[in-house]
């Protein structure tokens, strides 16, 4: 089996565990990341992670966690298996002989070249996700949940039905093809320093554990703790662009508030000050340790078994 066909099985793997794991933290966050900024005197909607997770299960119940879960889901294996196919061609052409062990400045290199590659996939998923996500925190500014006579629990109104209701809705209302690349820009600030920082440091990790460069004897032990750190990584250098990202994806087409990531940079800092830029980012770190734990340890147990 080559190795192109080894980084796509292993990838698609790391990625559907990495999802399973990860997914109702990331609803989380989008919920905390998109809320209406709250008038002067007002609460906002959410008071912080776990009234946004009581409230989601109050309006949607469990299910409400998984949202927006189909667009990743769908794309799973063709984000990841690009992002460890580009890391693993970029570690061969680095790479001065076969099986020789690459520095953990190279690995860096080669995360920052999958993150180039994985953008294109990652903004038009993300946009779908983030407008599933996000719907009911946009929808009012009220509670989650009202009460029917009887006491009985009523769910806001969604707009969307399920992915394939964004995607066509952007396609018919909103620039066609270009409507999905919303948000593009703060996609490749995401996805270029974070991977470069994830790979470097899931590298340097695992040569610390092993007192080498050869990581080959590691136990899953130390790939989980490896995996879990280097994921942490991505999402402490580079939070605050996911946050401009994520507001300009869900911003009305129509009447749009942000003109740009600049514009929203800067608005969001005017509003909301610095704390603005990281709205979400306890759910983001929550999610980011085992979600990544899950993805390098199956992406390793699954490359080392197809020899």
């Amino acid at each position: 089996m080559g190795d192109v066909a080894k980084d796509l099985t292993a990838g698609t793997v790391g990625g559907a565990a990495q999802l399973i794991c990860g997914h109702p933290f990331d609803t989380i966050k989008v919920k905390l990341q998109s809320q209406p900024v709250p008038l002067p005197g007002q609460a906002p909607r959410y008071s912080g992670a776990i009234d946004a997770v009581k409230q989601t299960l109050g309006a949607e119940g469990p299910r409400g966690l998984y949202k927006g879960m189909g667009a990743p889901l769908a794309t799973v294996a063709a984000f990841n298996a690009v992002l460890f196919t580009v890391r693993g061609q970029m570690e061969a052409f680095l790479r001065s002989s076969p099986g020789t062990p690459l520095t953990v400045g190279q690995q860096v290199v080669c995360g920052a070249g999958a993150g180039v590659a994985v953008s294109f996939l990652a903004c038009p998923t993300e946009l779908i996700k983030c407008r599933l996500q996000a719907q009911s925190s946009l929808a009012t500014s009220g509670p989650a949940v009202t009460s029917a006579p009887g006491g009985a629990a009523v769910a806001v109104a969604v707009k969307y039905g399920g992915p394939m209701d964004v995607a066509r809705h952007v396609l018919r209302s909103e620039g066609g093809a270009r409507g999905l690349f919303k948000g593009l820009l703060p996609t490749f600030a995401r996805e270029v320093p974070g991977n470069a920082a994830m790979f470097g440091v899931y590298e340097a990790l695992k040569q610390y554990l092993a007192g080498g460069q050869d990581t080959s004897s590691l136990g899953r032990g130390s790939l989980i703790l490896a995996g879990g750190l280097a994921g942490a990584s991505f999402w402490g250098s580079v939070y605050p662009t996911d946050v401009v990202k994520s507001v300009l994806q869900v911003d009305d087409y129509k009447n749009p508030k942000y003109s740009g990531s600049v514009d929203a940079f800067r608005k969001i800092l005017k509003t909301e000050g610095v704390k603005g830029l990281y709205k979400g980012f306890g759910p983001a770190m929550a999610r980011s340790i085992p979600a990544n734990a899950a993805c390098f340890l199956a992406y390793e147990v699954t490359r080392s078994s197809l020899g």
